[in-house]
């Protein structure tokens, strides 16, 4: 039986109306998954709010609001895992010197990235050529 695969490959420009598309491209995959014997309308949700945390943090954080740049984003299911990479084109910085945020601020800085890593299984944001990727993986159960 050949393995499921799915690889998307998506950009946009750096504006928040395509957060939303980009979202909703996240629940549809993650609702037609064969192999995931889980909660798909949850993971569904939860797939949707991690790309529109990254996204956003891309566009304001990352690439400053600046309408030249723009977002990259790859949406990858390869055996157990879905693996999602949203690329930016600013300076980046240390998502391992985030404090985590107290209950009570969660709309602070930090909330984005304290819910990525929440709610997925693995996450790591580097430098790669002309700016940084942040990856969130979650793994799927076999059937």
């Amino acid at each position: 039986m050949m393995s499921e695969k799915i690889e998307i490959d998506i950009k946009v420009p750096n504006q928040t109306r395509y957060l939303s598309l980009i979202g909703k491209i996240g629940e549809d995959i993650a609702r037609t998954l064969k192999r995931y014997h889980g909660d798909r309308e949850e993971l569904a949700y939860h797939i949707n709010l991690v790309l529109t945390e990254a996204m956003t943090n891309a566009i304001h954080h990352a690439n400053e609001g600046d309408p030249e740049k723009e977002v990259h984003i790859t949406i990858t299911l390869l055996g157990r895992n879905l693996n999602i990479k949203v690329y930016d084109q600013g300076q980046g910085f240390n998502v391992a010197a985030l404090p985590i945020p107290e209950p009570q601020n969660l709309e602070d800085h930090g909330r984005g990235i304290y819910i990525i890593r929440a709610l997925m299984d693995h996450v790591s944001y580097r430098r790669t050529n002309g700016g940084n990727v942040l990856e969130m993986v979650k793994c799927l159960e076999e059937i």
